[in-house]
């Protein structure tokens, strides 16, 4: 094999990572000049610009006016495992996994809330049969799997009519998919997934019904107080207004904002689910033209748009992990590519992510990295048998 061609144009900026992902494009240090620090969160200051962060939320999103915002600690896990302490347990349970994050709620609910739960399973780059899952049950489930890159086709999947609740891990799909709000009662992000945030700082958003569990129902396990959204049996309306429950970074509240703002000007939801589909499909197009490598979701309709997973299908590749990792060293290595390696747990291979603050023209310039790492590696290989 001849020593591959090294491509002459590089990304502008080489941050694919699927958490933390790349800030927004006009992103500047000089921004957050504004964040209050050193002042109180509880401060007409503080609670001015949480509240902002939650209206610009709900603004971007277009999350209904009946339903709840709150900023809540410890990122997404923080937030989904909050609304599973409070809201589980009153029914049987639904446990839907087809990823890492996924598996690792199954822990939790099987495991140490020990819930009459079902569990429905599929292995990376697959999804569940909805079909089989009661949503006369509450449902857990992840929306996209940042670790399998596969992602739920649709809202028709969730009936209308259900009497359970459903609770959505949307991290990697909120700000880059389009969420039937009508259908989920409990969704989680993280701000630093879609929109570039910074960590540390989860999202919790409530549907009336959630609320109306949250009232009428009592765990029967201890619930500890960062995990609190209930005070003698009635919601704990402020952590909805911004008053948090632990203190939150008003150097990254600043941050959120600058981010919604971003948001705003490129002209809103629509151009942020464009941004994602566009750079999908260069990875997606590079992927369909090459017989080396593929999409670890086989199936086009469940393939995420932000965490694009792929695996090398060379069968002269002997040692796929190894391989992989070879080539992620040697793209960070050509400051090309940062972070894409698959997620430990998941099948060996790439993952990119594609969300909405990454640049379409980064990832036209990664793909000929790619194909040189793979032929660069490919030669080392042949050049050791």
């Amino acid at each position: 094999m001849t020593k591959p061609v090294t491509p002459a144009a590089r990304p502008a900026n080489p941050r694919f990572s699927s958490g933390p992902c790349a800030k927004y494009p006009t992103f500047s240090l000089e921004a957050l000049a504004d964040a209050p620090l050193g002042r109180s969160h509880r401060a007409a200051i503080g609670k001015a610009k949480l509240k902002a962060a939650i209206d610009g939320t709900r603004e971007i999103l277009g999350v209904p006016d009946d339903y709840l915002i709150g900023i809540v600690p410890a990122s997404d896990t923080g937030a989904f495992e909050m609304a599973m302490w409070n809201l589980l347990g009153a029914r049987p349970v639904e446990m839907l996994a087809w990823e890492s994050f996924g598996q690792g709620w199954v822990t939790d609910a099987v495991k140490q809330l020990k819930l009459d739960a079902r569990v429905h399973e599929a292995p990376y780059g697959e999804i569940v049969d909805f079909g089989r899952v009661d949503f006369d049950r509450d449902v857990c489930f992840t929306w996209n799997g940042t670790t399998s890159g596969v992602r739920v086709p649709s809202g028709d999947v969730i009936p209308a009519e259900r009497e359970g609740l459903t609770l959505c891990d949307a991290t990697s799909a909120a700000f880059a998919m389009e969420l039937p709000w009508e259908k989920l009662d409990a969704t989680t992000f993280s701000w630093q997934k879609v929109m570039g945030g910074e960590a540390a700082h989860g999202v919790l958003i409530l549907s009336p019904r959630a609320v109306e569990r949250l009232e009428s129902y009592t765990p029967a396990w201890p619930l500890p107080k960062i995990f609190r959204l209930t005070k003698g049996g009635k919601l704990i309306e402020g952590i909805f207004r911004g008053e948090t429950i632990n203190t939150p970074s008003m150097l990254c509240v600043e941050d959120w904002l600058k981010a919604l703002d971003w948001a705003r000007e490129i002209g809103g939801l629509p151009a942020l689910i464009a941004r994602a589909e566009a750079n999908a499909k260069v990875v997606n197009d590079f992927v369909e033209a090459r017989d080396w490598i593929a999409n670890l979701a086989e199936d086009p309709a469940i393939r995420s748009t932000t965490s694009v997973c792929l695996k090398f299908t060379d069968p002269a590749i002997a040692d796929p992990a190894a391989f992989s990792k070879a080539v992620v060293r040697r793209l960070e290595a050509e400051g090309v590519a940062y972070d894409i390696g698959a997620y430990r747990d998941a099948p060996p291979g790439l993952r990119i992510w594609c969300g909405s603050t990454v640049e379409t023209a980064d990832l036209e310039a990664l793909m000929p990295w790619i194909e040189w790492a793979y032929e660069a590696e490919r030669a080392a290989l042949s050049a050791a048998a």
